[in-house]
């Protein structure tokens, strides 16, 4: 029989009694309105015609399908429904099988959810990710998860958000079987069941549980939501399907969706997900083609380099590490090898990958390994004399094609670049601490980076499975340039009489994991000290400074590091300590200055005015591409909340309530 085609997106074929419906709307085969129209069609014609037994839906390419269109949020609905298309699915009097050929998130989740059964290809992923978009799902997938799952379950992926993969999904009994030919097992069960009496989701009993594993299951959620509505709301949702009818359960859920996603909340989470899908595009490089990199170089293999080794390891490159001497090679390789060996016993790597990346390792202390290099990143020592001289040396060992890029934290890639006789093949990477482990990658565009080296080092970054956010050169890029704005403004508010454990406490309310004083200490104050004696002798006499940090090191309290920074760690437990309260005390009144009280509502204010002007600052340099690209710099290196949208979105929102 020839195709049929119930809308743009949604076509069939008959075969034997069964209609195998395929949704194909590229990417990800989001729930557009053409794909709801054309899923309803499709349901009409198996109603209406004798010879079809049931019905099988599947995606077409990677996807089952991918979600809900996000492009349509906040804009007038466009009927059919979701919550009415997957109704239909549920209520169906021919059974519907999903033949789940790639990833079934939020919608395509639920839809799955509402089949009457599921069969899956081994590479397919389940999960209901709304929260973080700052909603919950709004089409079942709280009162119908649970019925098939349980509670403890529906509590942690939804309100988590994480996926699984087919065979968790089997034996959580999302999934009913896993297929190396989903559409054939599936349309095999349709004729099977065809018939009789159909398993509904939405009238299954949830299984009982205990008061106390739910209160515990709940706790632990709520413990990683850092201040976020929708996974408490997610939460109190799942526990209602124990206690209440499909319908009522249903209806909550769907006011609360609605609710949730006119919220700021999610408005600044939706802004995440844009700015991401964004990151890492420049017009002007459209249509260059990248150089193949698949052999990395490494100077150095400290703390920083072994984590930038583990990243490249694991996303499939050969690594060849360089150290000074046969003895720290060795050193380095035990470095490497233990970081694969965690993620190992964390199970995000299995024993036969920890083999392969083994495999693909290299370290030496033979300069001439790095011949063979396509991209050569240096992690060493955060000096610009050792940068340099380190460059000019590798002129001679590196192929004439191969990338090089610095890893500074703060130093002129510029000035790093002409140390080379080939300034357009070196570029700024600029990887956060733990390498392998932190997303963001600020890479550094230089005076005279050629943009087939530029687009070579995103395609890199991404390979990785890293966020990379191009930055121009300037002091610092773009976090650390807004994380020193930051850092002046709390150090301004400490001399005039706010205390750092105050400062801490009301960023931590807002909703840091830490606070300024307290990521300093964890960092090490050392870094930031030598860059403003470096900074000394050009400082203007008319620019306030606050010489408490500087007190701070030249006293030792370097941070956690030293047991003490601006807080003291006995046992490892951060405490406030008299002695830093002394050297405050004693700087306010070398200034002659009266301490006042600031309420935390003040701090905040201040310190996000301080990070928007810098921002701000960047955007008008051209240093930084976008406001979203600054958003996520801090909330992927420095623990900007997402659900407030980084530092330039919640401005923005600021002034839309106060206009």
């Amino acid at each position: 029989m020839s195709a049929l085609r119930f809308s743009e997106s949604v076509s069939a074929r008959l075969e034997d009694g069964v209609l195998l419906v395929t949704i194909d709307n590229p990417p990800v085969n989001a729930l557009s309105a053409h794909v709801r129209t054309g899923l309803a069609a499709a349901l009409n014609h198996a109603a209406g015609t004798v010879e079809i037994a049931g019905v099988v839906l599947t995606g077409a390419g990677r996807a089952f399908i991918g979600g809900a269109d996000i492009r349509e949020f906040g804009k007038p609905p466009v009927e059919p429904s979701l919550p009415d298309v997957v109704g239909r699915i549920e209520a169906f009097d021919k059974p519907v099988i999903c033949a789940v050929n790639g990833v079934a998130l939020g919608g395509g989740c639920e839809v799955a959810l509402a089949c009457h059964g599921r069969i899956a290809v081994e590479t397919a992923a389940f999960g209901l990710p709304e929260v973080k978009l700052g909603i919950v799902p709004g089409a079942g997938g709280t009162q119908r998860l649970p019925r098939l799952v349980g509670t403890l379950a529906a509590i942690d992926l939804i309100g988590t958000g994480r996926t699984v993969k087919s065979l968790d999904a089997m034996a959580l009994g999302l999934a009913d079987a896993v297929s190396a030919h989903p559409v054939a097992t599936a349309a095999s069960l349709v004729r099977q069941v065809a018939g009789q009496p159909l398993r509904r989701t939405g009238s299954l009993d949830v299984p009982p549980v205990d008061d106390d594993a739910l209160d515990a299951a709940a706790a632990k959620v709520l413990a990683k939501s850092r201040g976020q509505s929708a996974p408490a709301e997610a939460i109190r949702l799942v526990r209602a399907a124990g206690g209440v009818d499909l319908e009522a359960g249903l209806a909550e859920e769907r006011a609360t969706f609605l609710r949730l996603r006119d919220s700021t909340e999610s408005a600044a989470l939706r802004h995440v997900f844009f700015a991401e899908r964004a990151a890492g595009k420049v017009e002007q490089l459209e249509g260059i083609t990248p150089r193949r990199i698949e052999t990395v170089g490494i100077v150095g293999t400290g703390l920083m380099g072994s984590g930038i080794a583990v990243a490249a390891l694991t996303s499939g490159h050969r690594v060849i590490g360089l150290e000074q001497t046969p003895e720290a090679a060795a050193a380095g390789m035990g470095r490497i090898a233990g970081l694969l060996d965690k993620a190992v016993q964390s199970k995000r790597l299995t024993a036969a990958a920890l083999d392969a990346c083994l495999a693909r390792l290299e370290t030496t202390a033979d300069a001439s390994a790095l011949a063979a290099a396509d991209l050569v990143i240096e992690a060493v020592f955060d000096d610009l004399a050792v940068k340099t001289d380190l460059f000019r040396r590798l002129n001679g060992i590196v192929r004439p094609d191969a990338i090089l890029a610095t890893n500074t934290s703060y130093l002129d890639p510029d000035a790093i670049a002409d140390a080379t006789t080939d300034p357009r093949r070196v570029l700024g990477l600029h990887f956060f601490s733990p390498a392998h482990i932190m997303r963001l990658v600020e890479v550094v565009d230089c005076a005279k980076t050629a943009p087939d080296v530029l687009v070579s080092a995103l395609a890199f970054v991404k390979r990785l499975g890293k966020l990379p956010i191009v930055s121009g050169v300037t002091e610092g890029f773009i976090g650390n340039r807004i994380f020193s704005a930051y850092r002046r403004e709390a150090e301004f508010m400490v001399e005039d009489g706010a205390e750092p454990q105050a400062v801490d406490a009301a960023m931590e309310a807002y909703g840091f994991p830490m606070g300024i004083f307290a990521v300093n200490d964890m960092a090490g104050l050392e870094i930031a000290w030598a860059r403003r004696k470096r900074q000394a002798a050009t400082r203007s006499p008319d620019e306030r400074y606050v010489e408490i940090a500087d007190r701070l090191c030249e006293a030792g309290r370097l941070g956690r590091k030293t047991g003490r920074g601006w807080y003291a760690y006995p046992d490892g437990v951060r405490t406030i300590d008299p002695n830093v309260t002394a050297i405050i005390d004693a700087a306010r009144a070398a200034k002659g200055i009266v301490p006042r009280n600031f309420t935390a509502e003040e701090i905040t204010d201040r310190l996000l005015k301080a990070m928007v002007d810098e921002g701000a600052a960047l955007l008008a340099e051209g240093i930084a591409a976008r406001p979203g690209d600054i958003d996520l710099v801090m909330i992927n290196g420095y623990g900007f909340p997402a659900h407030k949208g980084g530092p330039m979105f919640a401005a923005g929102r600021h002034e839309e309530r106060t206009a």
